[in-house]
């Protein structure tokens, strides 16, 4: 097993777990910050779907791990968008929290 796919599946239960969680966060108290939550979850999700598709060399046509390819592409954005958010949401969330 390559190292690309031991660390995609080994990641894959903590960011299962988040997105549960802020799925489940979401259909309690829809909102903007509940929204937020769940797009980055999801997204981090994606980050590691690219990885086990990289490990597994799935769509190889997307070019899994090469500068400039598709498969670069998807990953560069979907994490970008996971660490902005995921935790904007999660301040927004605190923020309001103090505040109920």
């Amino acid at each position: 097993m390559n190292t690309t796919l031991f660390k995609a599946l080994l990641a894959l239960l903590p960011a299962s777990a988040l997105f549960a969680g802020a799925l489940i966060l979401f259909s309690k108290a829809r909102g903007p910050r509940s929204l937020l939550q769940m797009l980055g979850a999801a997204c981090l999700l994606l980050v590691i779907l690219t990885h086990l598709c990289e490990g597994l060399h799935l769509l190889p046509w997307m070019g899994w791990g090469l500068e400039h390819s598709a498969g670069h592409y998807i990953d560069l954005c979907a994490a970008l968008l996971a660490i902005t958010f995921f935790p904007a949401g999660y301040l927004l969330d605190a923020l309001a929290g103090s505040n109920r």
